[in-house]
Order: structure tokens, then C-alpha cells, then sequence
């Protein structure tokens, strides 16, 4: 069902922080493909490295590209505040990165050859945070993890808020927050407030795997 297989590393605290920091500069000296020409700068990832959740979006936008941090454009910001309603600080609980590190012309969905670009990159972080619960916001973080012929089964409307283990890690697909803008039902089952719920399940979940530790 999950095609990726993450060669998890078991570091401490000051090897994550050097790993990570080693990688970044790796990440922002790559030109392997067409994105690096039209990219201001390089998203590498932003939040906790030591969190045991990852977020994976899809690609960073025009105000990523300017910045350098992943979703702090509309969709960001709206994330943000979704987030922090099921009691999230998106700053210590979690560590967000897309798909790619760079801006696709015109906020195009990555090709799957960029994607495959960026694959050993993304890889690496995940090896280096070893989480517990990696987050797919929305369909093309799921088409990057999901066995095609599984996810061409399925929707992520009816994938959502899943846990999907694998390798001792619990992928839970949610929906995008650019999705969830033109989705202004505040109802019970609506996709806003499904997502809400989502990042409660997954923060409770953590937080009973800290108990049980």
C-alpha cells in the first residue's frame, strides 16, 4: 500500500541538527532539474526536527518561493489556523516540508520527474526525524507514498483521516488546505471540520505513544 521504504536513522538531538542543517546545503546547491532555474530560493522544510509528526505537502507557491518556508501563503496561513483549532503549534508539534523544494512555474502540480528529483531529498529528512506519523496533505503528497494501483482505487475524500501503517509509521492522508478555502461549510462533517478532527486523532495518538513509552 506504501510504496516508499525511509532507511530510518536513530539519532540524537545534536546528529539530527547537524544532519539536517548538512542536507539544507546540499538541497540549496541542487540544479538536477528545470525547477532550480526559475526558483528565488529553496523551501527546505520548516517546524520541529524533533517532533515525531512530518507534514508533506505538494509545492511551495509564490510567497514560499520568496521566503523560503513552506505554507505561509493563503493556504498556509488558513492551515495554520486549522491546525491550531485541533490544538496544534505548528512550530513545536510538527515538521512540515512538500514534495519538492521548489516553486513549479505558475503553482503547477509537480511532474513525477521532479518529484523523483527531490525523492532522495525528502527521504533523507524523514530518515533523519524518524516520526512516528507522517501527514499527506493532500493528493499529490498521497500519489508520492501510495502504491499507484491502491490510490487509483481510491479518493482522498475516502482516505482521509486513515492511519496507514508502514515500517512502524502511521501515514494519514488529509485534505489540502487550498481545497479546504473553497470549502466554507463550518458543518459537522464538512471537509474544514473533518480536518480539524483529523489533527486532533493524530495529536491524541501521539500523545497516547508518549504515554505508552
Amino acid at each position: 500500500m506504501i510504496s516508499k521504504t525511509i532507511k530510518l536513522l536513530n539519532l540524537n538531538s545534536e546528529e539530527k541538527e547537524k544532519a539536517m542543517s548538512d542536507l539544507k546545503k546540499i538541497c540549496e546547491s541542487c540544479f538536477v532539474c528545470e525547477l532550480s532555474k526559475t526558483r528565488d530560493r529553496v523551501v527546505f522544510g520548516s517546524g520541529n526536527i524533533h517532533s515525531k509528526i512530518v507534514l508533506i505537502g505538494e509545492a511551495p507557491g509564490a510567497e514560499e518561493d520568496a521566503s523560503g518556508m513552506p505554507f505561509v501563503g493563503r493556504a498556509g496561513k488558513f492551515l495554520t489556523q486549522i491546525m491550531e483549532k485541533a490544538g496544534f503549534d505548528r512550530k513545536k508539534d510538527l515538521y512540515i516540508i512538500n514534495t519538492v523544494k521548489c516553486r513549479p512555474p505558475q503553482n503547477r502540480v509537480p511532474t513525477d520527474f521532479e518529484k523523483n528529483c527531490c525523492e532522495d531529498y525528502l527521504l533523507s529528512q524523514l530518515a533523519i526525524i524518524n516520526p512516528k506519523v507522517i501527514i499527506l496533505c493532500g493528493a499529490t503528497a498521497c500519489q508520492t507514498f501510495f502504491d499507484s494501483t491502491f490510490w487509483k482505487k481510491n479518493k482522498i475524500s475516502n482516505l482521509r483521516g486513515e492511519f496507514f501503517e508502514n515500517q512502524g509509521i502511521q501515514y494519514v492522508p488529509i485534505f489540502h488546505p487550498s481545497y479546504l478555502l473553497r470549502q466554507h461549510s463550518e458543518d459537522e462533517n464538512a471537509p474544514r471540520s473533518l480536518t480539524i478532527k483529523d489533527f486532533a486523532n493524530i495529536k491524541n495518538y501521539v500523545k497516547n505513544l508518549n504515554t505508552s513509552l
